[in-house]
């Protein structure tokens, strides 16, 4: 299907309509479309040359006294409206280092010249304002030989009105490369996906995009879709003409389900059970199994630990031990999280007898709290407005001020601080009192108290001494609440399926729509109903067939990233591939400040080194790794890319070589006990791979193990292959 919009169709409406142009619902979406008030030209923060204008038109009032009065009213001419230096600038009559930015013969030029020549008018209080933007389509999918398209867009005025806005809004491509736009089309420059970003004055809506190679449609009948998930992910792949992978062999489910629940592998008995186990809901029972494991909650503990800035620095190892042993807790008896984010909301007290209280002792100022709410509990990024209104965000720089004004009065007595070094003034050794003052305002940048005020909420925030924190997570964990619920159903997807159907997990926007919004609404519903909990929803998605794909492509899926056709590949995070090699080996970690046998997923925290306490080759592994210091709100500071420093600490790091050569290690507990090379060798596929090898594997490797003179040192050499095998390293 190809839809089109002529150029000329404005100019035709302009020239046989009676009805005065609009200086908002007009001009200003002329001199958006032409890019005049972009951040990179006139709606720069100190403007260009002289002239200003406010960013993409939001102060119409100061736009239209820059247009009609700046410069000696040299811009707008009534009296001889084409010496106007607006429209001779736009189109290059005159110097202009934006270029020119329409023609003479345009629709763009043409309206601006009439609402010059009729007296650069301003709006009557009445007219009226748009309140909905609808294109046409609400998404578009390109198949060869088709390579272009173009869409209609209606606006709804708040006068119940409706009129065709195609010719004056604004087009972005949220992705280079994918496509361009030419005259008033999307055109394809490469086969992908992108996002089209249609604005007109303050609306915006995302529209996606997508050209597809000549390929067939799919059959999917013959897949199974029983599963709520599976329906939704079937339908967005037969649009797209994919099919997804087969499911994952059993070796590998068994794998992903005890990294992604529990963040361990399964031990080689644990495998053998689950292999030899013929009947039909094996994988489902097992689930259950790892849901019920006290490991889930040390491995989600962690997940919300690297969240909510549990560090030693701000919060001492006391603060750090209870904050974390008060949410393991909450995860392990599968509380609702609504209930787990008001308490860290209202929490104030001690911050030891009071664990949530420590979320604010490591936020420490009204912006930063603000930010880091809105990221974690709603999955939104709100600090680019406070500097500027977002020009493709609908948060304002008041919206962003006033909900910062939200935690304007949390204070602290601070009972004592031993610190370790006096020099650094962000180190807290002691107890803390988090306190609700009785007075303080924010200010916004132009003036005036910030009046506290929920993100795009009706309800009420006390501006007196009424207690805020309170209102906060009433808004933020009532059922209506639009943010809370999609948020975290899009996070807990993001941990197991390797992307969030919103990606970035924590940048819900207008520009950043989620790849299969019907999946994630779904989401969201299912986890409303499950009471707000974990691991229902865990549970649910485990039990679709698209959790449970293989990561093999076909050869439609290759190049998908996005909806989940297969089974995504990723690095095993820090902790994860440490504790990994301890189970493979048989050993176990000495953690400064914790019991022997403490797993790095069990960590409170990665202990404070010092000039008191000397890093280990643990510590070292982790934040090698990629580890988080916890030192921001967001699930960007991990870094789980595999590096060269990483690959050497493999390869001939001391720990993971020392551990292999523990003499009371796992292989020397099997060469002890005297087992056949043969079942050495199968044991040792199933601790570290979750598998027995390949016929191939075990006649190479028993053949150069019988061959060695030191026997010990050839399994030695074994082992390290397996650690350093991608199939070790990777979750697939």
């Amino acid at each position: 299907m190809s839809f089109r919009w002529l150029p000329l169709l404005l100019l035709q409406t302009v020239a046989a309509a009676d009805t005065p142009v609009s200086f908002r619902n007009d001009v200003s979406a002329v001199l958006s479309r032409a890019g005049c008030n972009a951040g990179a030209c006139h709606g720069n923060l100190n403007g260009k040359g002289g002239f200003k204008l406010s960013l993409r038109g939001e102060d119409a009032d100061a736009d239209l006294a820059a247009l009609t009065r700046g410069m000696f009213a040299r811009r707008t001419d009534p009296h001889s409206p084409t010496d106007s230096l607006v429209l001779k600038k736009a189109t290059g009559q005159v110097p202009h280092e934006g270029g020119a930015r329409f023609a003479v013969t345009s629709s763009e030029y043409q309206l601006l010249r009439k609402w010059i020549a009729a007296g650069c008018q301003p709006d009557p209080a009445d007219t009226p304002k748009p309140v909905t933007l609808t294109p046409s389509v609400k998404s578009l999918v390109m198949v060869e030989p088709q390579k272009s398209a173009a869409l209609t867009v209606s606006a709804k005025f708040s006068d119940g009105s409706t009129r065709d806005v195609t010719a004056v809004a604004s087009y972005d491509l949220t992705t280079v490369g994918v496509a361009k736009l030419t005259n008033g089309e999307v055109v394809r420059e490469q086969f992908g996906e992108t996002v089209l970003i249609v604005r007109y004055l303050h609306l915006q809506v995302p529209i996606r995009v997508a050209f597809l190679p000549d390929r067939p449609a799919v059959d999917l009948s013959t897949i199974p879709a029983t599963h709520p998930i599976d329906k939704h992910v079937l339908a967005d792949l037969a649009r797209l003409r994919i099919r997804p992978s087969d499911l994952a062999p059993d070796s590998v489910f068994v794998r992903r389900a005890y990294l992604d629940t529990c963040g361990i592998i399964p031990t080689a008995a644990e495998v053998k059970a689950f292999l030899a186990d013929t009947s039909p809901d094996k994988r489902t029972k097992l689930i259950d199994r790892l849901l019920a494991r006290p490991e889930f909650a040390d491995y989600w503990a962690q997940k919300w630990g690297d969240l909510l800035r549990n560090e030693e620095k701000s919060l001492d190892r006391k603060g750090v031990t209870v904050f974390h042993r008060w949410i393991r807790n909450w995860i392990a008896d599968d509380r609702p999280l609504t209930d787990f984010a008001r308490e860290i909301l209202t929490a104030r007290g001690s911050t030891y007898s009071t664990p949530p209280a420590n979320f604010y002792r490591a936020v420490r100022d009204p912006y930063l709290r603000a930010e880091s709410v809105a990221q974690v509990f709603l999955g939104l990024r709100v600090s680019c407005a406070r500097c500027h209104n977002h020009p493709f965000d609908v948060w304002t720089q008041d919206d962003y001020h006033r909900f910062a004004a939200v935690f304007a009065r949390i204070d602290y007595r601070i009972v004592d601080n031993k610190r370790n070094d006096d020099l650094d003034k962000h180190e807290f050794v002691g107890e803390q009192i988090v306190v609700s003052k009785g007075d303080g305002e924010l200010t916004l940048p132009r003036g005036g108290d910030a009046v506290p005020k929920l993100l795009g909420a009706k309800a009420s925030v006390p501006s007196g001494r009424g207690d805020r924190l309170t209102a906060l997570a009433d808004w933020l964990t009532a059922t209506d609440n639009p943010f809370f619920a999609q948020a975290q159903a899009n996070r807990i997807w993001a941990h197991l399926l390797g992307r969030g159907i919103v990606d970035p997990i924590d940048d819900f926007k207008l520009t950043n729509p989620p790849s299969n919004p019907e999946l994630l609404e779904h989401l969201a519903k299912e986890f409303t109903a499950g009471g707000s909990k974990l691991k229902p929803l865990v549970r649910h998605i485990m039990t679709s067939r698209t959790y449970q794909l293989s990561a093999t492509p076909n050869d439609t899926n290759a190049d998908d990233t996005t909806h989940f056709s297969h089974a995504t590949v990723q690095p095993l995070e820090a902790e994860q591939l440490l504790d990994a090699v301890a189970s493979a080996t048989g050993t176990t970690m000495k953690w400064p400040g914790y019991p022997s046998g403490t797993r790095a997923g069990q960590l409170a925290a990665v202990p404070l080194v010092g000039r008191r306490m000397a890093a280990g080759d643990g510590l070292r592994f982790l934040k090698m790794f990629g580890k988080p210091e916890r030192l921001l709100t967001c699930e960007c500071e991990r870094s789980e890319d595999p590096g060269v420093l990483q690959a050497f600490q493999m390869l001939t790091g001391e720990l993971v070589n020392n551990l292999i050569r523990q003499s009371d290690n796992r292989l020397g507990k099997l060469l002890a006990d005297g087992m056949s090379d043969g079942a050495v060798l199968e044991e040792m596929y199933l601790s570290a791979l979750s598998r027995t090898p390949t016929t191939a594997e075990r006649d190479k490797l028993l053949a150069y193990v019988s061959a060695a003179k030191d026997k010990r040192a050839a399994w030695e050499d074994v082992a390290w292959g397996l650690m350093n095998s991608k199939e070790f390293l990777l979750r697939r």
